[in-house]
């Protein structure tokens, strides 16, 4: 997997993810868990839903 998530995109996403998973919980809510989603594509700095349309925001490849 070639790492398609540059530093800022993946900065944002591991705090949504985060923020999310924490409203889910206070909340005591299983809708929580689409958290996960952006923390990890944040975290593995991969993003399948970029593949499709060709993006990078990775700009240390280039």
């Amino acid at each position: 997997m070639k790492c398609n998530v540059g530093k800022t995109d993946r900065l944002l996403r591991i705090i949504i993810g985060l923020v999310i998973l924490v409203i889910g919980y206070i909340n005591e809510n299983w809708w929580g868990l689409i958290g996960l989603v952006p923390l990890l594509t944040g975290l593995f700095r991969w993003c399948p839903v970029y593949l499709p349309f060709k993006m990078n925001t990775d700009k240390s490849e280039k």
